[in-house]
């Protein structure tokens, strides 16, 4: 055979090989670049829904308050849902066609969390409610799905946050022990339930190494700490026009400031409250000194003679059915508490692998069932399921205040979109780690708390990076900004 000919069978062969080949290496390029961009997209939204929530909480005096907490998480939902519909907007996609495809919304806090998802409302039909004279008038199902301008019927599937779920874990030990310990992002722990036949309603930080010294003072891993405190915060003060360095203490959540002649006010929403009651605030906290007394007294409660858990084992671990759930949280007979109490905090102590692993098993379980519920919403082919989270991103879930979000059932060319993102916040008022204070010394400057000057330093005092964060006040002459404490110089660990 002559070698055009050859040639020719070879392009014959070769050519539509090639096209295909060219055209799959194309495709697959183009599904790449559009799983990168959405994935840009998402976080971009889940970070402004961070944002949004960090600057509410910030400006707001009650943000620690569970109604006001809703109301910041839901305006932050309501963020991220206009900053999808922005990101995507090019790509032929609108708000109310993305929210289709987002299946939930996590918000990870201090003790629980909120699932933002689509649900069913189902009104109360057990209890019977009597007019004045006694007569039945039904339950509040049959009120509620009688009266025209009832807001909710019954089996209405709505969207919106679901109850707060807490970091919690039943615990059956023998006969008399049936109790429910609530986990934190920290140490403080919350029990209620049955022990020692007897029932318990206890919460409190578990603690190492602390004496009560005979002054009274408190020692800490060798810090001692006095019994009286001052603090004070930079505010704008509507009356003076100005802003002001004032005295406070935090009661129940709220920030009480007073003035020289012993008056006390708070602010709402740039509006100067005073009291009419009179409250005395003195002119210092205990606030530290007692955090540690509790502490020690809490701690000697729990691994005490008292509640006895230090014999707690993973073995008495159980979910709501009585169902074991040792291998789900680490293997069986494993002390979730210690009677060395020096090992308590430590990261790596039995009592802090198991905190975690009841908050990851928490989550993972109820956003299962919140995504998997999510399909007898949703409609069209999508199966939305829950995707598998790399170890790394549980460890910034389960130690962080965080953002998950999800989006799922979008075309990318080759394949559907499955993705979602995590954002974390170490600057809020929920919970306090390293990365959240500052330290200021006595020569006025403010340090890294992991700064090698401040072993020596003299009164050092610790402030949350939250108060370097600026506050608006709404005021007749306009917003007005002001930051709560003045930074003046940082310095890092080399």
């Amino acid at each position: 055979m002559k070698i055009q000919s050859l040639a020719v069978i070879f392009i014959i062969i070769i050519l539509p090989i090639t096209i295909i080949l060219s055209e799959y290496i194309g495709n697959q390029a183009k599904t790449l670049h559009l799983q990168t961009s959405y994935d840009t997209k998402l976080n971009n939204a889940t970070y402004d829904a961070l944002k949004a929530f960090q600057l509410n909480t910030v400006n707001s005096g009650t943000s620690d308050l569970s109604n006001s907490k809703i109301r910041d998480i839901e305006a932050s939902a309501n963020t991220f849902f206009n900053s999808v519909a922005s990101n995507f907007n090019l790509a032929g996609y609108n708000q109310e066609i993305l929210s289709s495809y987002v299946p939930a919304l996590v918000y990870t806090m201090y003790d629980g969390y909120y699932i933002y998802s689509n649900y069913t409302n189902t009104l109360d039909d057990r209890n019977q409610n009597q007019d004045e004279n006694g007569q039945n008038l039904g339950s509040d199902a049959d009120l509620l799905e009688n009266n025209p301008n009832a807001t909710y019927r019954n089996e209405q599937r709505l969207s919106g946050l679901k109850p707060y779920i807490y970091y919690s874990c039943r615990y059956v030990r023998g006969a008399s022990d049936d109790f429910v310990i609530t986990y934190s992002l920290d140490n403080y722990i919350t029990i209620q339930g049955v022990i020692k036949g007897k029932w318990v309603f206890d919460s409190g930080y578990l603690l190492n190494d602390i004496s009560i010294n005979s002054n009274n003072s408190v020692t800490y891993k060798g810090v001692t700490f006095n019994t009286n405190e001052t603090l004070s915060e930079y505010i704008w003060d509507p009356e003076a026009n100005a802003i002001r360095d004032v005295h406070y203490k935090k009661i129940n959540g709220v920030k009480y400031y007073y003035e020289t002649d012993g008056s006390c006010f708070t602010l709402l929403n740039g509006e100067k409250l005073k009291m009419q009651d009179t409250i005395d605030l003195g002119n210092s906290t205990t606030a530290a000194h007692q955090y540690y007394q509790k502490g020690k007294e809490f701690t000697d409660k729990v691994l005490g003679s008292e509640y006895n858990l230090a014999t707690l084992t993973t073995s008495h671990a159980v979910d709501e059915n009585g169902i074991s759930l040792a291998d789900k949280l680490g293997g069986e007979n494993i002390r979730i508490f210690t009677d060395n109490r020096n090992q308590i905090e430590e990261p790596n102590s039995n009592f802090n692998q198991h905190r975690l692993a009841v908050i990851r098993y928490s989550i993972e379980k109820n956003l299962s069932i919140a995504i998997a519920n999510y399909n007898n919403y949703a409609t069209g082919p999508t199966n939305f399921q829950m995707p598998k989270l790399k170890e790394d991103e549980w460890e910034k879930i389960i130690n962080n205040v965080s953002i998950i979000s999800f989006l799922q059932g979008l075309s990318i060319g080759g394949k559907i979109y499955n993705g979602y993102s995590i954002i974390t916040n170490n600057k809020n008022e929920e919970v306090v780690n390293e990365d959240s204070i500052y330290i200021l010394t006595n020569d006025n400057i403010y340090h890294r708390a992991n700064a090698n000057d401040i072993d020596n330093a003299n009164n050092p005092t610790g402030v949350l990076n939250i108060d370097f964060e600026r506050k608006s006040y709404v005021t007749t002459d306009g917003i007005k900004y002001v930051i709560p404490k003045r930074r003046k110089q940082t310095n890092r660990r080399k």
